[in-house]
């Protein structure tokens, strides 16, 4: 079998890193879109809550219901998974 060139594996090593680079790219982009949506979500909750005082309390109190019912959850499922 013949060797590959010099020219033709600096091509295919240039072509792997940019293959490479892309994917972190668009990894990257991902993480961005993702943390715009967040603060997105933040400032809207921010406005809304100086908007309505009493929607902070409300919003605590359902996210302290849900942590509570997370916890049921995940340890009945524990218990399951031990039968």
């Amino acid at each position: 079998m013949a060797e590959a060139e010099p020219w033709e594996e600096n091509h295919e090593n240039s072509m792997k890193k940019m293959e490479n680079c892309n994917k972190d790219l668009e990894k990257l982009l991902e993480e961005m879109e993702k943390i715009t949506v967040r603060a997105a979500w933040m400032t809207y909750n921010i406005v809304t809550i100086h908007t309505n005082p009493s929607l902070a309390n409300s919003m605590k109190r359902l996210e302290d219901s849900f942590l509570r019912c997370k916890e049921r959850v995940e340890r009945r499922w524990q218990e399951v998974l031990q039968e």
